[in-house]
């Protein structure tokens, strides 16, 4: 563990005050006999072989040895010096290029300008056709890239690409064109360039034209592109030289420092006595004849060694034969326990030549005399922490009553009882509170066999006063019996039952009361029969507390029952039970509840004026009581808000507005959670058009089946959840063929947290498409393949097949604006009505149109038509375009008019106003005979 092999053997000197300082003066000589002893070995240590140095080498250069931090300074120094170079010459060649360039440029371009001709060419008519071929021959002569005259505006005369004569040129001109030489570098097409614009001027001084002369910098070569690969070269070869060098000093350095690096061999040499003695486990090494080399300050005092332990033979110390044995055979030995006095000492001992090392052996001493009276309770106590820490994770994982108790009882079997028996009130199971006088029920029973002879699961049981359970209900307090042979009062609950269990082996139990906060809930037997001992006080204090964990799972599962229970009824109670009489529609309709708990999801089928019928569904998010009274709310606004026969887009923008005054209402109030994330969609029906009208808020769209079976989601504009306002809603008309079926529903159908939205409509068009023609069918297979096993959601879904009243059950005429075309009305209802076999409606219907359409007359607007509908009752409606609609008011006995529609209100069984974009329908309907 200290010892290095073909080290020095001559130790670091200690630093004033170090860890040895710390010891005390008897230590002092162990320390100074310790210190001359290791050298002494160290000398006859064989060095390793040259196969280790080379392995030790590859080590070394992999790690961070002194070795390794010489070579890389070395090599990073040569690499810096060869970079320097090579970017000075770069620098210089960059230079020296630009500079030529620069004057190359100036020079052709001042030789052009100042040729003879070149300044007449400016004056002709056509320069370019003289200046072109001139400056292209000069061009390639001298070698640049591109020679341009221009005049005074920058219009080019010649270019090498003839496309771009006449074309501005590129570049400053200003100085030129003030008699100055402009030199300027640019990155242009064809690269960095340097280019020169000179003027052409007239004899009288003035500038009559520019010429301009471009070279790229890679076109302009130097001496210094010719050095680059010498200097190269040169870097190349300092740069072996000085990795072979450096290779063959690290190589040395290396066989010297063993692959060490500075902070490893100060470690080794400065604090390796200060761990060794620090540490709180003896250590002794011995030499391969058996003499000790080193024993640390808690070897001495574990074996009482004397002061001159080090350098005589282990066989010489006055220890036990078995321990001086041990320590001088140097055999390999794990966790061997050896009594040296009156301390048990745990003793390891390992070779010190498995890899090349010196011979001898290293051995740690451990006390182990408190440890193993500890060791026993420990273990005891960390199955108990274990079990606690199951009962915290492990029971309650279902807000079920039942299963939570079952959860209790599988979880102390066998690990801490052989039987475990659990028994609830029968209120607990129903979610309520228990009496003083509620019987109990066998809620949950386990064991290590099923045939005991316990009450069994289901069973209702009335504890005797002097029973255990009984008492433990009574006082609240947990109750031992550790013999059940010598318990009469236990005995006396069922003496034939009770000596049944003593003869099948059950021989001690423990009862606990199920307490949550003052309720009791139940008691917990657990019943030993294997292990021979009874219980004890420790084993009760731990039921008691997995008890009372366990307890507080199972009245949240109370609670839960309870809201659960409340929840349901309250949802049954606001939701339809029936479905209104209507001759519009077929309907089956389902509503499942999720398992998680109650939601908000509601339906409805509302008949409307003219044999029409709404539609809506909805969803509150959330579960619970707050969910379930929400939807009532919104299912009564609806039901309100139908009866004024608003158009969808009307009904369902109230619908928002009234469930932003609730959020505004409940958040003032008290600061509840708003109702964020309710949405609705409603449609309304009409048979004698054959339309359906449809408006949605944040609802999932419609699915829409024709008669010949394809399905199809119309397109209906999506609208804001319910609540956000902000944004107006839209509807949709569809034109339905009869016998098409309409499918409403809620996202719960189509969406969960194993798919999106677009997945499951993409199922539930599949699962429509294999449906039946009836909408019971439709309902059936549609649940059948959407539903998933536990739905987290509630489900909402309704199948509308659509029906038509047919032409012969409609009368329908134009009224004109005058008095006398009443009789002409009364008269054709009349005989519509003889058609229909009506003639004992005739007087009313007479009566009701006549008032009808006098008052259309007389306060209404043209056009006016009548409408006669033969359904399941007799409806008549009056149409024209105005606006103002009649109220009902009770006449004076002196009033001449204004008992119209109180005749009408008498007469027919209900009546009203609707409103059209075109204006407004007045309607009575009237039962059949």
């Amino acid at each position: 563990m200290v010892r290095l092999p073909d080290r020095s053997g001559t130790r670091s000197a200690r630093r004033p005050g170090g860890p040895r300082a710390r010891h005390a003066p008897d230590g002092a000589r162990h320390v100074h006999r310790r210190r001359t002893a290791w050298p002494q070995t160290r000398a006859a240590d064989p060095g390793p072989g040259e196969q280790g140095r080379t392995s030790g080498l590859r080590s070394a250069l992999a790690g961070r040895s002194i070795a390794r931090q010489v070579f890389v300074l070395q090599v990073v120094i040569v690499l810096l010096l060869v970079v320097a170079a090579v970017l000075a010459l770069y620098l210089q060649v960059r230079h020296d290029s630009t500079q030529e360039a620069r004057n190359r440029s100036v020079a052709v371009a001042e030789a052009f300008a100042n040729a003879p001709g070149t300044r007449e060419a400016l004056s002709t008519p056509n320069p370019t056709e003289i200046l072109q071929p001139r400056a292209e021959a000069a061009r390639k002569a001298t070698g640049v890239d591109f020679i341009v005259v221009m005049n005074t505006d920058g219009i080019r005369y010649t270019h090498p690409k003839p496309d771009r004569i006449g074309k501005k040129f590129v570049g400053t001109i200003g100085p030129a064109l003030a008699g100055q030489t402009v030199i300027e570098e640019v990155n242009g097409t064809i690269g960095r360039l340097v280019q020169a614009v000179v003027p052409i001027r007239a004899p009288d001084g003035k500038v009559v034209g520019l010429v301009s002369a471009g070279i790229t910098t890679d076109n302009v070569g130097g001496a210094a592109n010719r050095q680059l690969p010498l200097v190269l070269m040169a870097a190349a070869v300092a740069l072996a030289l000085a990795t072979g060098g450096t290779a063959l000093v690290s190589r040395r350095l290396l066989r010297q420092t063993h692959g060490l690096g500075p902070h490893e061999m100060t470690r080794m040499y400065e604090h390796h006595d200060a761990v060794l003695h620090a540490v709180r486990e003896g250590v002794l090494i011995a030499s391969g004849e058996g003499r000790l080399l080193l024993a640390n300050d808690e070897a001495h005092r574990l074996l009482d060694l004397p002061d001159d332990a080090e350098g005589r033979h282990v066989l010489d110390l006055g220890l036990p034969a078995d321990t001086a044995d041990l320590l001088a055979s140097g055999r390999e030995a794990t966790d061997e326990v050896h009594l040296v006095k009156d301390r048990l000492l745990a003793v390891n001992q390992r070779p010190t030549d498995v890899r090349g090392g010196p011979a001898g052996s290293v051995a740690t001493l451990r006390d182990s005399t408190e440890l193993r009276a500890l060791s026993g309770r420990a273990e005891e106590a960390r199955e108990r922490l274990n079990m606690l820490y199951d009962a915290g994770v492990g029971i309650g994982t279902s807000l079920d009553v039942t299963r939570t108790a079952e959860e209790l009882a599988e979880l102390v079997v066998p690990r801490f009882a052989d039987f475990a028996t659990v028994d609830l009130f029968d209120a607990v199971l129903a979610g309520g509170q228990p009496g003083a006088v509620t019987p109990l029920r066998r809620t949950a029973c386990s064991g290590i066999r099923a045939d005991a002879p316990l009450y069994k699961v289901g069973r209702q049981i009335r504890f005797v006063d002097s029973s255990p359970q009984a008492r433990s209900l009574r006082s609240g307090q947990a109750v031992l019996e550790p013999d059940l042979d010598l318990a009469p009062g236990w005995h006396a609950q069922d003496l034939e039952r009770t000596a049944q269990v003593v003869a099948y082996g059950i021989h001690s139990l423990i009862t606990v009361p199920l307490r949550a906060g003052s309720l009791v809930l139940g008691v917990v037997s657990f019943w030993r029969s294997e292990k021979p001992d009874a219980f004890d006080a420790d084993e009760l204090a731990l039921a008691e507390e997995v008890v009372a964990r366990a307890a507080v799972s199972i009245d949240n599962a109370r609670r839960y029952t309870r809201e659960h229970s409340m929840a349901v009824t309250l949802q049954r109670s606001l939701l339809p039970r029936t479905l209104p009489e209507q001759s519009a529609l077929d309907i089956a309709y389902r509503y499942l509840p999720a398992q998680a708990g109650v939601g908000g999801d509601w339906f409805d089928v509302l008949p409307l004026s003219g044999a029409r019928v709404a539609l809506v569904v909805g969803d509150v998010v959330g579960h619970g009581l707050h969910a379930a009274a929400t939807m009532g709310r919104l299912r009564t606004a609806v039901h309100n808000f139908s009866s004024l026969d608003l158009p969808p887009d009307e009904l369902v923008a109230l619908l928002d507005e009234l469930v932003a005054r609730i959020d505004q209402d409940e958040a003032e109030e008290d600061g509840s959670a708003p109702v964020t994330g309710a949405t609705c969609l409603y449609a309304i029906y009409d048979p004698v058009a054959r339309t359906c009208t449809v408006a949605r808020a944040g609802h999932p769209p419609p699915a829409l089946i024709r008669p010949d079976g394809s399905v199809s989601f119309p397109d209906v504009p999506a609208g804001p959840p319910l609540g956000l306002g902000g944004l107006p809603f839209e509807t949709a008309e569809l034109h339905l063929e009869e016998g098409s079926r309409l499918v409403l529903y809620t996202d719960g159908l189509v969406e969960d947290r194993e798919r999106d939205i677009d997945e499951g409509l993409e199922l539930l068009r599949g699962a429509l498409e294999r449906a039946g023609e009836s909408p019971e069918d439709t309902c059936r297979a549609v649940l059948a393949s959407q539903l998933p096993a536990k739905p987290s959601d509630d489900v909402a879904l309704i199948v509308a097949r659509t029906r038509a009243l047919s032409a012969d059950r409609v009368g329908e005429w134009q009224v004109p604006s005058d008095p006398a075309a009443v009789a002409q009305a009364r008269a054709s209802v009349s005989r519509q009505l003889a058609a229909w076999g009506l003639d004992e409606l005739t007087f009313t219907t007479e009566l009701i149109l006549s008032e009808l359409v006098t008052n259309a007359i007389r306060y209404g607007a043209d056009p006016i038509r009548m409408r006669v509908l033969f359904d399941r009752t007799l409806i008549c409606e009056v149409f024209d375009s105005s606006s103002t609609s009649p109220h009902l008011r009770y006449a004076a006995m002196t009033d001449e008019g204004g008992r119209g529609l109180f005749l009408v209100a008498q007469l027919a069984e209900r009546w009203g106003t609707r409103y059209t974009p075109e204006g407004k329908v007045i309607w009575a309907e009237q039962p059949l005979p």
